[in-house]
């Protein structure tokens, strides 16, 4: 192993989950943090980092330095001497393009007042900048709700969908969402071509994936079969079928309202309207 993959393991086995913003089920085998939830955090790819760890990629850049420095929470000593391990020079600031961005106020109080409706505001990295409870209880129930507040441990829908069980159990057909979500990144890279972040997103999704084929032309709406989110005590197999739909805000910043609804009439809508509102109550 090397220097630098023997640093990044001691780190992130001095974290518990709870240290940054994740939840934690029962007891672990080792202490610290597993590989997925660093590389979750950082914004890589698990193969990637574990690779880091391993030795095996020695050419990290400045900007994956620096999202594992905050991913393991290092201090100003620690955080240069990741840089010196890995030999690159560790220039104060972000770089261009990947500051952390937030939602509008106006838009945190639209969303509050979509009471009825699971709505979520998300970034044109896909990350969470706000949601409503009746969003945080359909899509990310397990996660903490303040999580969109804090940019360095703030919920990425695309990661979440592909590295978080409890996201890719929502699913029944979790292909085909996949499969929209790497689509929507290459239609968003072609309009923020020039955002290194959402770059590095876009090369995440692991190719071999069992049945995930991407087309551009998928379009941003649909009616996604999402299992009824496990609430405590609970284990529930209801599946309800839900129209979504996302509106792009009418400015240059990105943002998107990602609604979700159902037929009043239908058995999915009463379901969403009286399990959901029970759980945020």
């Amino acid at each position: 192993m090397s220097s630098l993959g023997a640093f990044l393991r001691q780190r992130r086995a001095a974290l518990r989950p709870v240290d940054v913003g994740l939840v934690e089920y029962g007891a672990r085998r080792v202490p610290g943090l597993r590989r997925e939830e660093v590389a979750l955090l950082a914004g890589v790819s698990i193969t990637y980092y574990t690779r880091l760890e391993q030795g095996h990629s020695t050419n990290a850049s400045e900007s994956v330095l620096g999202s594992l420095a905050r991913a393991l929470a290092l201090t100003a000593v620690e955080r240069q001497h990741l840089f010196d391990l890995a030999g690159v020079r560790d220039r104060p600031g972000r770089p261009a393009g990947t500051a952390p961005d937030f939602a509008r106020p106006g838009t945190v109080r639209l969303l509050d007042a979509m009471a009825a409706v699971p709505a979520l505001l998300l970034g044109k990295r896909t990350e969470v900048l706000a949601w409503n409870a009746l969003g945080h209880a359909l899509v990310a129930h397990h996660l903490d709700p303040r999580g969109p507040e804090q940019p360095d441990v703030r919920p990425n829908l695309t990661r979440l969908l592909f590295l978080d069980e409890a996201t890719r159990a929502l699913y029944p057909d979790w292909a085909t969402e996949a499969a929209r979500a790497v689509a929507s990144l290459r239609l968003l890279s072609g309009r923020f071509a020039d955002d290194p972040a959402l770059a590095s997103l876009i090369g995440e999704p692991d190719p071999e994936e069992p049945g995930v084929r991407a087309d551009v032309g998928r379009a941003p709406r649909g009616q996604p079969a999402c299992r009824a989110p496990r609430r405590s005590g609970t284990r529930s197999s209801v599946t309800w079928s839900l129209d979504f739909e996302v509106l792009s805000m009418p400015d240059d910043s990105g943002h998107r309202l990602l609604t979700y609804t159902a037929a009043p009439d239908s058995a999915s809508g009463r379901a969403l309207a009286g399990l959901l509102a029970s759980d945020v109550a």
